[in-house]
C-alpha cells in the first residue's frame, strides 16, 4: 500500500474549505488502484487550523498512473496563473511505502 499525505495550515474558521474541497466527488475515485481517501482537521480552540488530507493506493506504481493520468494534469493546469486562496497558511506533502498495518485481533472461539 501507498499513501499520499497534504498537510494544509490555513487561517481560523477556514479548516471546513479544505474539507469540503476534498470531500467533493471527484475522478480520482475512478482511477485504478485507488483505495480510500481520509481528511482529518486538527482540534484547536483557536487560531490557525490544521488539516491532514491522506490518500491510500494499492502501490505506488498506482498514485504514479494517477500522478500522470491526463484528469489530474489538466486539473493543476487549469488552475494555473490562479493565486493560492488567502486562507491557506502554508501546505506540504508527502508520500508513504506502508510497512505495516494493524487491525484488530481476532479473539473469536470457534
Amino acid at each position: 500500500m501507498f499513501v499520499q499525505m497534504r498537510k494544509f495550515t490555513v487561517t481560523e474558521g477556514n479548516a471546513t474549505k479544505i474539507v469540503d474541497r476534498f470531500s467533493n466527488k471527484g475522478i480520482i475515485e475512478e482511477q485504478d488502484g485507488f483505495i480510500d481517501s481520509t481528511i482529518m482537521v486538527k482540534k484547536v480552540r483557536r487560531g490557525d487550523e490544521e488539516v491532514v488530507v491522506l490518500v491510500r493506493w494499492e502501490s505506488e506504481d498506482h498514485w504514479k498512473a494517477w500522478e500522470k493520468s491526463d484528469a489530474h494534469i489538466a486539473g493543476h493546469k487549469a488552475k494555473i496563473g490562479q493565486p493560492k486562496p488567502e486562507y491557506i497558511i502554508e501546505s506540504e506533502g508527502g508520500v508513504y511505502e506502508v510497512k505495516t498495518v494493524k487491525t484488530p485481533a481476532d479473539t473469536s472461539k470457534a
